[in-house]
């Protein structure tokens, strides 16, 4: 039946072109945007997930930057350790000098305590972002020889996240500790006391005893008692050599630890972006082939629109 009031070919027309705009509109979006899942609306369980991780790696972020700032700190330890290790060697070598007969120990005291110097220097400058893991106060209030690193994020099967940490012991790396408290106090490696009579250090630090950081050979002759303290002096002063190679050992330990950790958390972030990806990310070969049929497919719905508008012209002729 032919109508002017219903014409259903140009309504057919309409809703196929319709149809044809709102698809081309869609991929037009993931073209421009890059994304297949944009918004909630476009995949409400995609998008959640996406947005969820893209949460959890920027919170890796932060945790690769927590990790740069321990290797730091680590390093700053480390490289007055290593200092500090150098430094007692040329003690050590003064002391053994010492001991042959005829020598000026006085003189030989004015080398030493240069170096002594410099020990209480390296260890003071070793302080990274004020913090300072060589020359402590462990009578300070807060202080912990203790120190966490932080060294991922992790979110649990029931969705509840978790901050773990890097734990580095500081208590036998310590050089020197000035706490206030008699039983703390003095109890780093250069600033212990050591029998002056055996080189072995003191279980008791209260006990009297020479410090690496404080012995003084001025006044010793080539009496035995007196060859006896220097013997102990350079016993105690290799004793101290072995306790800092061994804190070197930690620290090096400890390093190598956040740099696997570092390496971890950035291959994890590349792992989870590429998750991320294959869920929201349009694939561009596809979207461009389907842009370029969806182009046709609404030229041929204008033209289709246009021949159904037209046909209700031709009643005219019947009315001639």
């Amino acid at each position: 039946m032919s109508s002017i009031m219903t014409n259903v070919s140009a309504m057919t027309a309409l809703k196929s072109l319709n149809a044809t705009n709102s698809a081309l509109s869609t991929t037009q979006a993931r073209i421009s945007t890059g994304f297949r899942v944009a918004e909630a609306s476009d995949n409400a369980a995609y998008w959640s997930i996406a947005t969820t991780m893209r949460s959890d790696n920027k919170a890796l972020s932060t945790v690769q930057d927590a990790l740069g700032l321990g290797a730091a700190k680590v390093d700053t330890a480390y490289t007055g350790m290593n200092a500090a290790i150098e430094t007692v060697d040329e003690i050590k070598k003064k002391l053994v000098a010492a001991r042959e007969g005829g020598v000026d120990k006085a003189k030989i005291q004015a080398e030493i305590t240069t170096l002594q110097a410099q020990l209480t220097s390296n260890a003071a400058a070793a302080s990274f972002s004020g913090e300072n893991w060589l020359s402590v106060d462990s009578s300070a209030t807060g202080y912990s020889a203790s120190k966490a690193i932080v060294g991922s994020f992790t979110r649990a099967a029931d969705g509840t996240v978790s901050v773990s940490t890097i734990a580095v012991d500081t208590s036998t790396i310590k050089l020197f500790d000035s706490a206030t408290d008699a039983a703390a106090a003095g109890t780093g490696i250069l600033d212990s006391k050591y029998s002056t009579t055996t080189g072995v250090r003191n279980a008791d630090q209260t006990t009297a005893g020479f410090t690496v950081a404080t012995l003084n050979i001025s006044a010793l002759t080539n009496s035995t008692a007196d060859l006896t303290t220097l013997d102990s002096y350079i016993k105690g002063v290799d004793a101290s050599i072995k306790l800092m190679t061994t804190a070197a050992a930690d620290l090096g330990a400890a390093k190598k630890r956040i740099d696997l950790q570092k390496t971890f958390v950035s291959n994890l972030m590349d792992t989870i972006d590429r998750g991320v990806g294959s869920l929201v990310d349009a694939d561009m070969n596809e979207e461009s082939t389907r842009l370029q049929a969806l182009q046709v497919q609404q030229q041929l719905g204008i033209q289709a629109l246009s021949i159904a508008n037209s046909s209700a012209q031709s009643i005219l002729s019947l009315f001639r």
